[in-house]
Parts: structure tokens; sequence; C-alpha cells
């Protein structure tokens, strides 16, 4: 699941600002690197106002100080300037996730490793007796890592499933409650479309790793 984050501010402009000063504002507000989108509200009769997007809190009273006093400017607003203790609670989440995110890596290659070696001990046997009859280790070895392959992609596509139903069933529950203008969740479909791939990735690498390191030990014993 991901959170994201809006910070807009309004730029009302004057009903009779000159084309030079539309021109003026606008420039300035492009010239601004940390400017993520801009949009032109044009309700007539109404005054049109310029709708600016920011990455950052700390970067609206930075737009606000460099459009004050411009010509053809009426009022400029941020209505969702978020408390910044909302945005620390939202990197500190990012954090958690990418350390836990680590730790589980860890952990499941310490099971990946641990469970190829205990499914190899009854198979002692079936290596000497390849060994036996010529095959090298190079082949012993590619024959247990290709399985391991097949087994890591298995395992994988199996998270990858149970995940997207166990997080569409909170999303359904939820997202209707918690979302808000500022605050939106991935849909589920994200899971499929892009987060797949690198739990599949993974878990073929994971399982790969721990074939090969248990396959040596046991082929130099």
């Amino acid at each position: 699941m991901g959170i994201y984050t809006e910070f807009e501010i309004r730029v009302d402009l004057k009903a009779d600002i000159e084309v030079t000063d539309y021109q003026n504002i606008y420039n300035k507000i492009k010239a601004v690197n940390y400017i993520t989108d801009i949009t032109l509200e044009n309700n007539a009769p109404m005054s049109a106002a310029y709708i600016i997007k920011v990455n950052e809190p700390d970067d609206i009273p930075k737009v606000i100080s460099l459009l004050n006093g411009l010509q053809g400017i009426n009022k400029i607003s941020s209505g969702k300037n978020i408390p910044k203790k909302i945005f620390a609670i939202t990197r500190a989440i990012q954090w958690i996730g990418a350390i836990l995110f680590l730790i589980l890596i860890a952990a499941s290659f310490f099971i990946i490793k641990n469970t190829i070696k205990l499914a190899l001990y009854p198979r002692l046997n079936e290596i000497s007796i390849m060994q036996y009859l010529g095959a090298t280790n190079g082949f012993i070895r590619w024959s247990f890592i290709f399985e391991g392959i097949i087994l890591g992609f298995l395992g994988a596509v199996s998270a990858v499933i149970a995940l997207y139903y166990l997080y569409s069933f909170i999303f359904s529950k939820v997202a209707s409650f918690l979302e808000t203008n500022l605050i939106s969740f991935v849909s589920p479909s994200f899971i499929f479309t892009t987060m797949s791939w690198s739990f599949i990735l993974i878990g073929i690498i994971l399982s790969s790793l721990g074939s090969i390191l248990v396959v040596n030990k046991f082929l130099t014993v």
C-alpha cells in the first residue's frame, strides 16, 4: 500500500488582468522546479485561477512568497496545507516499511535456505547415485538450482495472489472512509501490474541463492 499527498496553492487572478501580467505570472510559476503541476481553472464569469501542486509542505510558503506582489493577482491561498506532523508520520511509515521489507527478505532467505537443506537430506543417496553414474557437480548443482527457481516462482505467485485478495478486502473496507483530498490509496490492481514482477524476481533470486549455497555444501562434503 502506498500513500500519496498533494499540496496545493490557489492563485486567484483579477477579472481585469492584462495579458502581459497573465503571462508573467505563468512564467514565474513555471520557472519553479519543485512545482509538480499547474492547472488553469477558468469558471466564467468568475475570474480565473491557477491551481499549483508542490511536493513538500515547506514549498508552499516559498511559492506564495515568490508570487506575492505580482500584478494581476487577486488572492493567494493554500487550502490544503497539511500539518508537518502528518507529513513526518507519513515519512516515518515509509522508512519503517522499507526496514521491515529488508528484514522480511533476510528472514525469507533464511527460511528458504533451511527448507532446501531439509529437503536435500533425504536425497543424499540420489546425489551419490548421480555422482556414481558420472554426473558432474555442475550438472547436479544446476538440476537443484532449476528446481529451486521453479519453487521460488510458484511461491512468489502464491504470495502475490494472497496479497492481492487480502489488500483488496482491506481496500474495500477502509478506503472510502480514510480517503480524503490529501491522502489516496493505491488501487489493488497495482499489485498485479507493478509489484508482482518484483515479488517474482525476488522469489527466484532468493530460492536460487539458497539452492546454490546448500547444494555446494553437500557437494563438498
